[in-house]
């Protein structure tokens, strides 16, 4: 389980051919994959996107601060 924290990987062992529209479905094999590892796949989806769309840059637009209030 720790080497699903540290390194997400594609397994490339298992290879099938399908002919078009009997390919079987990827809810099935995601519903029998555990949590971490479909949060794992999602992140990398995610990074690859933003990567993609806007690039290294990243972080807020805006700088803010907190401003600390007196209780009333």
């Amino acid at each position: 389980m720790d080497n699903l924290l540290t390194e997400p990987r594609l397994d490339r062992t298992k290879i099938a051919v399908y002919k078009k529209g009997e390919e079987p479905s990827d809810v099935l094999y995601w519903l029998s994959r555990p949590p971490i590892e479909r949060l794992l796949a999602l992140e990398s989806i995610r990074a690859e996107y933003n990567q993609w769309q806007y690039g290294t840059e990243q972080g807020f637009q805006r700088v803010y601060r907190v401003v600390k209030r007196k209780r009333r």
